[in-house]
């Protein structure tokens, strides 16, 4: 299962477990597989880039198919290639779901004034797909032999931030961009900047000390970088 991530440009972070570093914005994208079923954290900027991620799986997972799909938050580099990924089962944070249909065109917009061409923005926009199990607190997935938990952490970079958690040794916890390590944590107009280290803190506390933290842009993290960049996000917004 785990032969040859890397031959794809994929990070093997533990058995089953990897992601994907994504050309353009860093953004990651996720693979948890199980005995029965595989789930894919993020799908990429475009139905091109999320094409490519549907094969890249599976061709590490001998031929089998993503079926469950968890938007981490609403931005245009994190759900535009859902897609392409025709039968999965999408979560995301409650809520998320009404907000990417009726901002649908803000999404496509952003897409085009960050470098996504016109005709790939519109394309994936036209064809939008919004989580259709909504997770208000914690959702646990059986993928078979091996149990994932979804986690509303939010709000902070965002309204809806949606991050994942997969035991093991080590567990792994894929943070979205409440968590970013190639630059300082962008805080646009939809986050909520007095609930961001609290949803940092959260995330250490479905983790813990031992975890790796896998950002929504940039290298592996440990508990340590998350609680310094919990600290940084709490001085520059004022909030304890």
């Amino acid at each position: 299962m785990d032969v040859s991530w890397e031959d794809f440009g994929w990070e093997r972070l533990a058995a089953g477990v990897g992601r994907r570093r994504l050309p353009g914005w860093d953004a990651t994208s996720g693979l948890v597989a199980g005995e029965d079923s595989v789930l894919l954290y993020d799908t990429g900027s475009t139905l091109r880039e999320g094409a490519e991620l549907r094969a890249q799986a599976q061709a590490l997972l001998g031929g089998r198919r993503v079926t469950h799909i968890a938007l981490s938050h609403p931005h245009f580099d994190h759900v535009l290639g859902t897609a392409a990924f025709s039968g999965a089962k999408v979560y995301g944070a409650v809520g998320i779901g009404a907000l990417m249909q009726r901002e649908r065109d803000e999404i496509r917009d952003t897409a085009i004034r960050h470098g996504v061409t016109e005709a790939e923005a519109t394309e994936a926009a036209d064809v939008l797909v919004t989580p259709h199990h909504p997770v208000s607190g914690e959702w646990t997935l059986d993928l078979g032999g091996r149990q994932v938990l979804l986690a509303n952490v939010g709000p902070g970079h965002s309204g809806h931030d949606l991050a994942v958690l997969v035991p093991g040794s080590p567990e792994v916890v894929f943070c979205g961009d409440l968590v970013e390590e190639s630059g300082e944590p962008q805080a646009g107009p939809d986050a909520i900047p007095s609930r961001w280290p609290a949803a940092l803190d959260r995330l250490l506390s479905l983790g813990g000390e031992d975890a790796v933290y896998v950002p929504g842009h940039g290298a592996v993290v440990d508990a340590a970088f998350v609680r310094a960049q919990r600290d940084l996000l709490a001085a520059r917004f004022g909030v304890s």
